[in-house]
């Protein structure tokens, strides 16, 4: 069965407004690993998370930047993978590249690029199961956290990005306690180094697991962000802009409470809304 994964995914949501809530349709921007092999050498190069669609520009966008590829006469083929042994679902996600034969790619410049997963292809079953792998198991739900406390922190993290504020340019990851007190914050170009940074600071610290905080970032929150917040034990992850579909099936997954599109006096929860008070409900059909 052909399988072509779209770039929007459809889920249900909880919609927290004021003191009312009502659930709601949602689209979601798709997450999706894609891998790309060489066929010759025969080997992956790399695993990207991605929004599925042009595809083959990506492909050969990656290899032209990292200096694999120089000219358009470089590349031979590039094709969706056709091995009758992979599943449907994972043969879009895999990307096979023929090279021309008398061209000697340099691959050790892609080592950082590449993760390996026991499953024959990836998807994003695949991706969770790694962590299952690891030993990483749903966050238990202690302590239910109000949603004044929730709206609270968008502006805590803005009047603690210092040198966003001389630049513009640059993600937040911050560190909360379940009263909503800023405890630490971490900028950086990347999200995910903004991230990075903030747990290694808890972790020389000697503070991990965070399983009584909260943290939030300055942009969307992709697969790599609670895949990060996952390892560290935190319960509730929040972002100004929209998580994908792998972002809310991890969390899912992991039972994270999961809060996007935080402005203002209004949020969305997609998942784990157990963990957020809210004084008045209004379901919606």
């Amino acid at each position: 069965m052909n399988y072509s994964p779209s770039s929007k995914t459809k889920a249900q949501i909880l919609v927290v407004e004021e003191r009312i809530s009502f659930t709601r349709y949602d689209q979601l921007v798709t997450e999706e690993p894609l891998e790309i092999r060489l066929t010759f050498p025969k080997q992956t190069i790399a695993v990207t998370m991605r929004t599925p669609g042009n595809d083959f520009d990506l492909a050969a966008g990656f290899l032209y930047s990292e200096g694999i590829i120089k000219n358009r006469e470089d590349i031979e083929k590039i094709s969706y993978c056709v091995d009758p042994e992979i599943d449907g679902e994972q043969l879009q996600n895999i990307v096979n590249v023929t090279l021309k034969s008398e061209l000697k790619p340099n691959l050790k410049t892609l080592e950082r690029h590449f993760f390996s997963s026991s499953a024959c292809g990836i998807c994003g079953k695949a991706s969770i199961e790694s962590l299952h792998i690891k030993g990483f198991s749903a966050i238990p739900l202690k302590s239910e956290v109000p949603a004044e406390v929730i709206y609270s922190l968008p502006e805590k993290l803005s009047n603690a990005q210092r040198v966003f504020k001389s630049t513009g340019g640059l993600h937040a990851a911050a560190l909360f306690d379940t009263q909503g007190e800023l405890l630490k914050l971490r900028e950086d170009v990347g999200r995910h180094n903004a991230l990075d940074k903030l747990i290694g600071s808890e972790f020389l610290a000697g503070i991990l697991p965070l399983n009584n905080h909260i943290i939030m970032v300055s942009g969307r929150s992709s697969f790599e962000i609670i895949q990060k917040c996952i390892t560290v034990g935190v319960p509730i992850v929040c972002a100004v802009s929209a998580p994908s579909s792998l972002a809310v099936e991890i969390a899912r997954e992991f039972n994270i409470t999961l809060v996007g599109f935080l402005r203002g006096k209004k949020f969305n929860i997609y998942s784990g809304v157990e963990r957020i008070k809210v004084s008045q409900k209004m379901e919606y059909p």
